[in-house]
């Protein structure tokens, strides 16, 4: 059994940009090696928009050293960036980015969405690179939700839809540079099943909505996050009402962490030089 370590809230929230209502459910700042490969997660929404002429979101901005992984579950984003890469990802759709070298993308509502209002409810979750990918060419995958495969846990209608890694010997479409599962499951009231993630590999359950037990023993609701111990292979859950989770565990990433705002790389010098290459236009 994969033990549980900690239950956290996020009590605060910020926006980014003005689209994007979050909360940060963890990130390397706050909770270190436990987490990696994974460096940060935000949790945006549910939030209503009513209707608008302008499109709302956030502008360009870089980022390096690491990959963003885009979930959307309600609304609709836009992307945009300096590779060349565009794109539109609504409900069930994965836009998974690798920033790596260094790039430039905004991420804004889309049109059919700012036009129309209505609700959105995405994550946004940032993957680290080993420092021997940290400066690969930039790289974008649009997954979209018919490309992802979906299992279904028994006979009540729950689901796995597998966006990365493997799960019961499904594999997910996403290309990942270290080992890293990302499974979106969806469960009916009172389903009960074992989660089977490798040793030693960081392990995260968001739940977004619904209430959730876990190894028999602990209480996870809506907007929770449960780390646990990276010994162990297998985790009990049980859905206590229809619950929507998002389950994250990876391979860590055993080299120094040093960050500042959008640049994740290995050391100081390493940021600097970041933040010089990116005011001399070089991303």
């Amino acid at each position: 059994m994969k033990q549980l370590s900690r239950v956290y809230r996020a009590t605060e929230g910020h926006w980014v940009g003005d689209g994007f209502p979050v909360r940060t459910m963890f990130s390397y700042n706050t909770h270190g090696a436990d987490i990696s490969p994974f460096l940060l997660l935000d949790y945006a929404g549910p939030a209503e928009f009513p209707s608008s002429s302008q499109p709302r979101g956030v502008g360009q901005h870089p980022h390096r050293g690491f990959e963003t992984v885009t979930v959307v579950y309600q609304g609709e984003v836009e992307h945009r960036d300096t590779a060349g890469n565009q794109g539109r990802i609504g409900p069930g759709d994965v836009q998974w980015m690798t920033a790596a070298k260094g790039i430039l993308h905004e991420e804004m509502h889309g049109r059919a969405f700012t036009e129309n209002g209505g609700v959105l409810e995405m994550v946004q979750l940032w993957v680290n690179l080993p420092a021997k990918d940290k400066m690969a060419e930039p790289r974008y995958q649009e997954i979209a939700d018919a490309s992802i495969p979906a299992i279904k846990l028994g006979a009540d209608g729950s689901l796995a839809r597998i966006i990365a890694g493997e799960f019961g010997g499904t594999k997910g479409p996403a290309l990942t540079f270290t080992p890293v599962n990302l499974w979106d499951l969806r469960l009916k009231a009172g389903h009960k099943t074992d989660l089977t993630v490798p040793d030693g590999f960081s392990t995260i359950i968001l739940v977004l909505n619904g209430r959730l037990r876990l190894n028999d023993s602990e209480n996870v609701h809506t907007a929770e996050l449960a780390l646990f111990e990276h010994d162990g292979e297998r985790i009990s859950v049980e859905a206590q009402t229809d619950t929507t989770l998002l389950v994250m565990s990876g391979e860590p990433i055993d080299e120094p962490i040093v960050g500042q705002g959008p640049f994740v790389m290995n050391t100081r010098e390493e940021i600097g030089q970041a933040m010089a290459d990116f005011r001399a236009g070089r991303f």
